[in-house]
């Protein structure tokens, strides 16, 4: 079964930044530059539809955000105040269903 949400991040980019973490050739540059991650998402997943159908924007938002999240968290992207926010989301949606 395919995730609703991928995160992937370009090979290229991805081997340049480690090879700037052991200090490779033009680590300088490479370390500065920002992580690129893309997300793909797989419209047929019946949770993406939900989402796609949901009248609450504040809802749709957050279930938005969250599976983005998951799909970083999945690649091991997801650390510092994004991780303590995707916390405190998870935490506010499950209670929100426990009635």
């Amino acid at each position: 079964d395919a995730p609703p949400v991928t995160a992937t991040r370009p090979e290229f980019m991805r081997r340049m930044k480690d090879m700037a973490a052991i200090g490779g050739g033009m680590a300088s540059f490479y370390a500065g530059m920002p992580d690129e991650v893309q997300l793909t998402v797989n419209g047929n997943h019946p949770i993406v539809k939900s989402i796609l159908t949901e009248t609450d924007t504040g809802k749709q938002d957050m279930l938005v955000n969250n599976l983005a999240d998951l799909a970083l968290l999945s690649q091991g992207l997801l650390s510092g105040s994004h991780l303590t926010a995707f916390i405190n989301r998870s935490v506010d949606l499950m209670a929100k269903n426990q009635s």
